[in-house]
């Protein structure tokens, strides 16, 4: 939905409006977003559509089928983008789109489709790192000053926080992110993919009932998942464990999918609150931002939450508008930068799978 609200650091290009389409396709996911910003210092969100690659249950998402669909919802997501906005694409001041981290031939595919409007709209490009743009769009909306990030997504754990124009990573997943740990469960365990697999481990694990040990890897600010993820998918062959639950009354000592479901997610948001606790601690700030796809998860808001609230702090996040992967976070970091006076040449407008969020200049942050 259109929202308007204050920024809260100078710009440079401050004489008239700005306009950005943003183009997201990292994973599975093809969004495209529109932006403004005007002189008065407010930001408008225009529109910001997407579309869902969504594969039968127990299957992930290929490379090249993800990449397939993105290009052929192109067109239609970014139309319907701009008629929702108002505005066409000769309207726009530049084309924004993901750089990376994520998957490669997903963002190929982005890429050729941004190149393609640049050159035939004369429209200068932008890349943009896939982490920024989910932070700068989290702090947009929920006006957090100076917080520690939580970064936790499919293909990203991170904490981070800025200084001197860099957003700094304080610790990390070792091994697999959050989010792939919690779609690859939900494969062993055959949940729906739709409208995803973290939503619908979510949604068992509120039926769970039994809080099963697990290991508990964090090392020093860093967490390892792979071994988590391992010990819960070992439940599943147990002779205890009924696929089809619920349990039976009478019979207490059941495993069933819901419980693997709660002591996973317990388990590993736990982690995940320590960690970024001693971040909180480390910079004296009360600020959390929790940014990503699995960052609109409500049990690990909540846990956050009373963490923060010991510390007589706050938690910041958004709904799934802006945490899920979409365009207008790619709008709004590329404008950001654009207005700064950064551009990407045509002839370097490639993309990588690997590109860490502390490699960016934040130059739009005093």
């Amino acid at each position: 939905m259109p929202g308007r609200v204050r920024k809260r650091s100078p710009l440079k290009n401050i004489d008239r409006s700005y306009i950005a389409l943003g183009l997201e396709g990292s994973a599975n996911k093809f969004g495209a977003g529109i932006i403004r910003h005007d002189p008065d210092g407010s930001t408008t969100v225009m529109s910001n559509i997407r579309h869902t690659y969504v594969t039968p249950p127990g299957e992930g998402f290929l490379p090249r089928d993800t990449a397939q669909h993105h290009r052929e919802w192109a067109s239609t997501v970014i139309n319907d983008a701009l008629k929702k906005a108002g505005v066409s694409l000769h309207d726009i001041d530049c084309i924004c789109y993901t750089k990376g981290p994520g998957m490669g031939a997903p963002l190929v595919s982005v890429a050729l489709v941004a190149r393609t409007l640049s050159l035939l709209y004369n429209k200068p490009l932008v890349g943009v790192n896939h982490c920024v743009g989910h932070i700068e769009m989290g702090r947009q909306i929920t006006g957090a000053q100076n917080p520690v990030v939580l970064y936790v997504s499919g293909g990203n754990t991170q904490v981070i926080a800025y200084s001197q124009q860099c957003y700094r990573i304080f610790g990390e997943t070792l091994d697999i992110a959050v989010g792939n740990c919690l779609d690859r469960f939900a494969r062993v365990i055959n949940l729906s993919n739709d409208p995803s697999p973290g939503y619908n481990i979510e949604q068992e694990a509120k039926k769970g009932e039994r809080l099963l040990p697990l290991p508990y890897a964090t090392k020093g600010m860093d967490v390892s998942l792979s071994g988590i993820l391992t010990s819960t998918e070992a439940y599943t062959m147990d002779k205890r464990f009924r696929p089809n639950g619920p349990r039976d009354e009478a019979d207490t000592d059941i495993i069933t999918p819901q419980d693997l479901c709660f002591s996973l997610q317990e388990t590993v948001y736990a982690m995940l609150v320590e960690i970024t606790e001693r971040a909180m601690a480390h910079i004296g700030s009360k600020e959390v931002l929790i940014v990503g796809g699995v960052g609109c998860n409500e049990r690990l808001q909540e846990m956050m939450g009373v963490m923060a609230k010991e510390r007589g702090g706050k938690v910041f996040a958004t709904d799934e508008r802006f945490c899920i992967d979409n365009g207008i976070m790619i709008a709004q970091a590329g404008l950001l930068s654009y207005r700064m006076g950064f551009q990407t040449p045509l002839a370097k407008s490639t993309c990588t799978q690997r590109f860490r969020t502390d490699e960016v200049h934040v130059a739009w942050r005093a």
